[in-house]
């Protein structure tokens, strides 16, 4: 049987033309699956992405936290979620982006998550306000103390110029102070070749603040050349932040009243002429100085 290409050439065509369309469908339906799958795999890429990030931001949270709270308990619970917040992470980073299972089960620790995070945000922002009420309660109690103290410092000053008045008026007082060189019959000398002793005359003046009782009274006669006339270097009595040697000293009965005394020095030794200088002290404290020339 001879077949006549000529009559099947239409149907052939047709045929033909019926198979490009369908091919054409089919080319079209594959490029637009591929289109979608494409589509949805860069969308759980970019969820996965997201998801990373929104972890990443809680991490951050709970570091700075660390650096601002104070209570030791509450920052060891902090960190232990941190750590299980970078455990997730790990997780997270090695999973697929198309387990879409898993990311859902990240995500719904993420969530959960976050509760945990908004409970001790609360609790820091109740430790972080209480510590302020601390501080401005601290701060009023410093203050306070700062004007207490200020005012003991000001009634301690009072009280150390009060006492300092005090002792400047029980302080002793030498009046009427004399010196004169004598002989053996007592009469004044002025040259001291003549002259046997020194005599030194004084009043110790009435206070009546003074604390009655015995007093020891120490007089120094300090020759021209600036040393001191003494029987004994080792007499000393205590002055100031030292020492200082006397001449002579004399112990009474101190009653508040006025109260003569006179001492004498026994010329034993050779003198220089020129200017001597008599100085009084009682309770460490300088009362009275007087000075007189002699000749040779």
């Amino acid at each position: 049987m001879k077949i006549d290409f000529k009559e099947r050439t239409p149907q052939l065509i047709a045929i033909i033309g019926v198979l490009v369309i369908v091919l054409g469908v089919a080319i079209g339906f594959v490029i637009n699956k591929n289109k979608q799958i494409s589509d949805i795999t860069q969308q759980h890429a970019i969820d996965k992405q997201e998801l990373e990030d929104e972890y990443e931001a809680i991490s951050m949270q709970y570091e700075g936290f660390k650096f601002s709270v104070q209570n030791d308990s509450l920052l060891y619970k902090l960190e232990n979620e941190q750590a299980k917040v970078q455990r997730l992470q790990e997780q997270l980073r090695l999973t697929k982006a198309t387990d879409q299972k898993e990311i859902k089960r990240l995500k719904d620790e993420l969530g959960t998550l976050r509760k945990v995070l908004k409970s001790y945000i609360v609790q820091i922002d109740s430790l972080n306000r209480l510590n302020e009420e601390l501080r401005a309660e601290n701060k009023q109690i410093t203050q306070q103390y700062q004007q207490t103290r200020s005012t003991l410092n000001q009634v301690s000053q009072e009280r150390e110029q009060l006492s300092e008045k005090v002792s400047l008026a029980a302080k002793l007082d030498a009046t009427g102070i004399r010196v004169k060189a004598v002989n053996d019959r007592g009469k004044e000398q002025k040259r001291l070749s003549r002259s046997n002793r020194f005599m030194v005359s004084f009043t110790i003046s009435k206070n009546i603040t003074a604390e009655p009782g015995e007093r020891t009274i120490y007089v120094r006669i300090m020759s021209p050349d600036g040393g001191v006339l003494t029987k004994n270097p080792g007499d000393t009595f205590p002055y100031e932040n030292g020492n200082l040697q006397y001449s002579m000293k004399r112990i009474l009965e101190y009653g508040g009243e006025e109260t003569p005394v006179t001492l004498y020095w026994d010329i034993e030794e050779f003198l220089m002429p020129g200017t001597y200088k008599t100085d009084i002290f009682a309770d460490s404290s300088h009362i009275g100085s007087y000075s007189f020339q002699m000749e040779e």
